[in-house]
């Protein structure tokens, strides 16, 4: 919306900052913070009032997740709506990946907001039926992959690009929607199973969108694209300021939700973050970058299908509990150790993610 302002500028004057992404992302990600510091108290207040005894604790999980008990859930929405905030007023609204982006985020973030409704309404861990979900889960992403397929360069259209093979083209056809399905919701229900201890999934978000912002931004600029020998996608740029909106509004979801969490971002914010990281990796043509970036909610994603899987054929566990961040607990890691362990992780593989963008 601000940056409307630049019909005010004749070219050397304050206005005319609002052309240049950087000093909008910037924008975004301050704003975003101090939304998340402003509303944050009065948020949780309410969400406590409202919720009486809080997210309902699993009795299956581990011991030591009794004294949460009573911890209000539903904080996804300090985070989606500083996100929102900041992209609006930062954002050039006519760019059509910042608005695939944004309807991926609402959307999901409803269905979770519905799930997190329903399980603190009837204190009951099963919320929305998980076949509903699913159903909703896909449509949106099948409308998401549709959408940015429209606006991918003629060369670019329903082809997979690869991270190291960069003159390889995957020409998907048909399938380039079901493929962008798997991308975003896998990408969703993988943070959402990550979200299981305080702070261990928005801080591995961060990272992520971090990493994805500063691809978006070089993937917008032919002179990035040609010395980094990637593919060009015009008008991808914009999604930094996204991004950017998206680290300020987890970086101040992450002072309250710091160990021990004052809230729970529930599936109100994990699959509203997780889907928007897959949105974003369908529009700048990095689907399979994500899989490395986002290496530590594959990882939380598979822990749980091995589990299910090896138990059903041969009833043993592989892991203590699953996802794997539980596995840990039950071997006795304190939790804060267990997180910033994760959070390492987190950043090594957005390095060798970011590091594809030069490799050959």
């Amino acid at each position: 919306m601000l940056y409307w302002l630049t019909a005010l500028s004749d070219g050397g004057d304050f206005y005319n900052l609002f052309r240049y992404i950087t000093f909008r992302a910037g924008g975004a990600f301050f704003t975003a913070l101090i939304f998340g510091f402003v509303f944050g108290p009065p948020l949780i207040n309410v969400l406590r009032k409202r919720q009486g005894r809080g997210q309902p604790i699993r009795t299956d999980g581990p011991e030591t997740h009794v004294a949460k008990t009573g911890t209000p859930t539903m904080g996804g929405l300090l985070i989606v709506g500083a996100l929102l905030t900041s992209t609006m007023l930062w954002a050039r609204l006519d760019n059509p990946y910042v608005w695939m982006v944004l309807f991926v985020t609402i959307s999901y973030g409803a269905i979770g907001f519905a799930d997190d409704y329903a399980k603190v309404s009837k204190q009951n861990a099963a919320g929305v039926p998980g076949k509903l979900r699913l159903a909703l889960g896909l449509l949106i992403a099948g409308i998401a992959g549709w959408w940015a397929a429209q606006y991918h360069p003629a060369e670019l259209t329903n082809q997979l690009a690869l991270p190291f093979f960069k003159d390889l083209l995957i020409n998907l056809g048909v399938l380039f929607i079901p493929f962008s399905i798997v991308v975003i919701v896998g990408a969703a229900n993988a943070v959402n199973l990550t979200d299981g201890l305080d702070g261990l999934a928005v801080m591995p978000v961060m990272i992520a969108a971090g990493t994805f912002g500063i691809i978006a931004y070089a993937v917008g600029r032919t002179d990035f694209t040609d010395y980094l020998e990637v593919h060009y996608v015009a008008r991808t740029g914009e999604l930094l300021i996204f991004t950017a909106g998206l680290i300020g509004g987890g970086l101040g979801f992450l002072w309250y939700n710091a160990p021990p969490a004052a809230v729970f971002m529930g599936d109100t914010g994990s699959l509203a973050l997780g889907g928007a990281l897959g949105a974003i990796a369908v529009a700048t043509k990095h689907e399979i970058v994500l899989a490395i970036v986002g290496g530590l909610f594959v990882l939380e994603a598979l822990s749980v299908i091995i589990q299910v899987v090896y138990f059903k054929r041969t009833g043993k566990r592989v892991f203590l509990m699953a996802p794997i961040h539980h596995h840990y607990e039950k071997k006795g890691w304190a939790e804060p150790q267990i997180v910033i362990r994760f959070w390492i992780i987190s950043l090594i593989l957005a390095l060798i993610g970011l590091a594809t963008l030069k490799v050959r």
